[in-house]
């Protein structure tokens, strides 16, 4: 059983080492944390951004890929999916999955028997993982797809890149047959220059039984699968209807302005041809209409010299949806860091950061707006920009533990490595309240193809 860090109260504040052994051996985990600051166990400042407690009834089983800091995985958990299997490379990613939820993968040990149990974890190359002894076993394949080929952050390799990992995706669906698959990725998949490798893969995912051959060009690849595919035949067990949509986070309760690309599918002989996407819940123009009636400034008692009224626009909401959440909504509570590198003794990871900067096209976080997209630092320092302003106009860092807030994770979630390694997990991961309406959605769809014992209620 892997050891779960659980915080306890200090009641000091600790200078900050910004250090971690995030090694394959325990014992390089437990250095790490003992000498970090410790946090009382259910005392949180967190806003009501995600439920409180964890899900009470079992809604199916999943495998979860490229599970880095756990984003995605915590979604599917929190709606109630039972991890068989969790699988990722990178080491420190690993060291912030033990220490929260996971524990070593034994193929000899009982493992994930219940809803709540550590989900088995396997640090390693997702192209040496044979998962065919999962076969009929899981409901959902999930994973956010490496980034980095199609990122508009990145060098834009695309399909050249070895870290294209999708055709991994696909092999996993021929070895376990899952009844679903959500898979995320970055907007820039959907760039012009990327648009006819695109709609293959999605063909690929529709009829992932139609294997590449060794040495056939992908091209070549496409144009088999779409003779396939108009022919409309073959076995319903072994075809997948798929869905995708680009997603604002911040559409979704996050309070971030994310895009990104969801790929749903469900194997085609369930018959959920005609499942959609879960609708907007928030909207921006809700929160302009709070700003301008007063009642956000009031929520927050936000001084009137630092109040302002927005311009509205027309809108279609319908005056239903719920308002953006900003990142004075995030981080309510938190207050200010007590100084840089020092921790909070009653935030984790809330520790200031020097040099903070802005410039032409490197601007601040505003407060009463949902923050910028966080990004990994493909070019540049992870979280570097990641500034904020203050009502007064002054800038900082944003410190770590802020930064999670506007991922959505919880104030307990435990990140290893140095601040770089920590914001580079979070901006490589998925908000973990728009997974939860993703996941919810395929969970109700699938719900009456699963057993009475697993539905939800």
């Amino acid at each position: 059983m892997a050891w779960r860090a659980m915080p306890r109260r200090s009641g000091r504040a600790v200078a900050f080492e910004p250090k971690f052994d995030g090694g394959r051996h325990c014992r390089g985990i437990a250095r790490a944390f003992e000498s970090r600051p410790r946090y009382s166990p259910g005392v949180t400042t967190q806003p009501a951004l995600f439920s409180e407690g964890g899900p009470s009834l079992e809604v199916g089983t999943s495998i979860e890929l490229f599970t880095g800091g756990g984003g995605l995985a915590l979604a599917m958990h929190n709606v109630g999916f039972r991890h068989l299997l969790a699988v990722e490379l990178e080491k420190r990613a690993c060291a912030t999955l033990r220490a929260n939820r996971a524990e070593a993968w034994n193929e000899s040990a009982l493992q994930a028997q219940k809803l709540h149990s550590p989900w088995p974890l396997i640090e390693g190359d997702i192209r040496e993982t044979d998962l065919s002894r999962y076969l009929g076993q899981v409901d959902v394949i999930a994973g956010g797809v490496p980034c980095q080929p199609w990122s508009l952050g990145g060098v834009h390799k695309g399909y050249d890149d070895e870290r294209n990992l999708w055709p991994e995706l696909f092999r996993t669906v021929r070895e376990t047959r899952p009844r679903a698959v959500i898979a995320e990725n970055v907007k820039g998949l959907l760039r012009p220059s990327f648009k006819p490798y695109y709609e293959y893969i999605v063909n690929e995912l529709r009829a992932p039984f139609e294997r590449r051959v060794e040495g056939e060009h992908w091209r070549d690849h496409d144009k088999r699968l779409r003779k396939v595919l108009a022919k409309d035949a073959g076995d319903d067990t072994e075809r997948y209807d798929v869905k995708y949509l680009m997603v604002n986070a911040a559409d979704y309760g996050v309070p971030q302005v994310r895009w990104r690309v969801f790929v749903v599918a469900f194997r085609r002989d369930l018959g959920l041809e005609d499942w959609e996407f879960p609708k907007p819940t928030h909207s921006e123009a809700a929160l302009l209409r709070a700003q301008a009636d007063g009642s956000y400034w009031d929520e927050h008692k936000v001084a009137k010299r630092y109040r302002y009224t927005p311009e509205l626009r027309n809108s279609d909401d319908g005056k239903r949806a719920r308002r953006w959440l900003t990142l004075r909504d995030a981080i309510k509570g938190l207050g200010e860091p007590l100084g840089d590198k020092i921790e909070h003794p009653e935030h984790l990871h809330h520790y200031g950061w020097p040099g903070a900067r802005q410039y032409p096209g490197h601007t601040p976080n505003l407060l009463d707006r949902p923050a910028k997209t966080v990004k990994a630092g493909v070019h540049g320092v992870p979280g570097g920009e990641t500034v904020l302003r203050r009502d007064d106009g002054s800038i900082r860092y944003m410190t770590v533990r802020e930064v999670a807030r506007v991922m959505t994770f919880p104030d307990d979630w435990f990140l290893a490595g140095p601040r770089g390694e920590q914001m580079r997990q979070l901006g490589n991961a998925v908000p973990v309240k728009l997974g939860e309406a993703i996941a919810r959605s395929v969970a109700d769809a699938l719900s009456p193809h699963l057993g009475t014992s697993r539905r939800r209620s």
